[in-house]
């Protein structure tokens, strides 16, 4: 890690996720070829700044933005998310670096499908300043990649042409626009 790291950029109190201006989504390799992708509607998240920033968050596994509805019970089922026995991914941070430039570097625990891994995340943070109604705010944006069979997620099948119908790396976006919330 470099030595121009800081953690003072991250503005003292607490944050909280504007849900309107945000997202947590992701994309997987499917068919070999097309990038499938899709998102979380309902997810909680929140950002303590000062001298040790930590970020912690959840996701309403079954808040995932899919219509189709074979396909989206799929997904519940335990080959995939298991949302009876883990209606919840988790994040907890354990590190979280800004340089001065405002690239990050967040690591923490992720729990999906009650499994947890350690996992890194790089991207950017940034003080926005304050909105119309004068409150202020702050923006987080990182990505990471995990091997989904680290979580439990092992549902694959073999193609007819070879090759199987989903890759093992799904890659995780998180896109945060936090409020200050009043002591």
């Amino acid at each position: 890690m470099s030595t121009d790291t800081v953690n003072q950029k991250v503005p003292t109190g607490t944050w909280t996720v504007d849900p309107v201006h945000s997202s947590i989504s992701f994309a997987v390799t499917h068919n070999n070829v097309a990038t499938f992708r899709s998102g979380f509607g309902s997810y909680e998240a929140t950002l303590s700044g000062g001298d040790q920033p930590r970020l912690e968050g959840s996701v309403d596994v079954q808040s995932i933005d899919i219509d189709e509805a074979q396909l989206k019970g799929h997904l519940m089922s335990p080959e995939f998310f298991d949302t009876e026995r883990n209606p919840k991914l988790t994040f907890s941070s354990t590190r979280f670096d800004v340089a001065d430039d405002g690239s990050v570097r967040l690591t923490g625990e992720l729990e999906i499908k009650g499994n947890k891994r350690e996992v890194e995340a790089t991207g950017r943070f940034g003080e926005i300043g304050a909105d119309l109604g004068g409150n202020p705010r702050v923006a987080l944006s990182v990505a990471t990649a995990v091997d989904r069979r680290d979580f439990g997620i092992e549902f694959n099948a073999d193609l007819p042409s070879g090759g199987q119908v989903l890759e093992w790396e799904v890659t995780i976006n998180v896109d945060l626009e936090l409020v200050a919330q009043e002591a």
